[in-house]
């Protein structure tokens, strides 16, 4: 049981992040199929412009609540460049939905609204918030106070494994 205490105290910051992505992140998805559906069915726009103009505006609801949220406790001495870096992966996560839309509409004729939807969020939407997910932690969101979490749950991890000299 201790073990288990010490491994969930050494990921405890990252099961809260994760957490905490995933809520933005399914609120960003929400905003992202009710734009994509208006573009695509209300405004009789393209698929893939749909896509990119629904993910856009996802990607503004979503860094609003990552970088205040989720990630808040990751200051950024610079926070010019942490909204680059955001845009810049956000960008290639929303390239990856869109080439998954065009693929399957475009390359593959599936054209149907079920057939569009699918490739949007079964597929791309997925395979583009692993990358966004890892690319954000990694790059974007990367303040001190989370090195110090960190650096602080591998000294508990150790300090729980290390036998008491009875």
């Amino acid at each position: 049981m201790k073990a288990l205490r010490a491994l969930y105290g050494r990921f405890e910051h990252l099961v809260h992040e994760t957490l905490k992505f995933g809520a933005v992140g399914g609120f960003g998805v929400i905003v992202n199929i009710l734009v994509f559906n208006v573009c695509l069915y209300q405004l009789d726009l393209a698929p893939v412009r749909s896509s990119i103009i629904s993910t856009a505006v996802a990607i503004g609801v979503n860094y609003l609540g990552n970088r205040f949220w989720a990630f808040r406790h990751r200051k950024s001495a610079d926070q010019r460049r942490e909204l680059v870096l955001f845009l810049l992966f956000s960008g290639v996560g929303m390239a990856i939905e869109a080439g998954a839309v065009a693929i399957s509409h475009y390359l593959l004729d599936f054209t149907s609204t079920k057939a569009d939807n699918i490739a949007k969020y079964a597929i791309g939407l997925p395979l583009g918030t692993l990358f966004r997910f890892w690319s954000y932690r990694t790059w974007v969101f990367t303040g001190t106070h989370a090195a110090q979490l960190d650096s602080e749950a591998a000294r508990l991890v150790e300090e729980e494994s290390t036998p008491t000299g009875r």
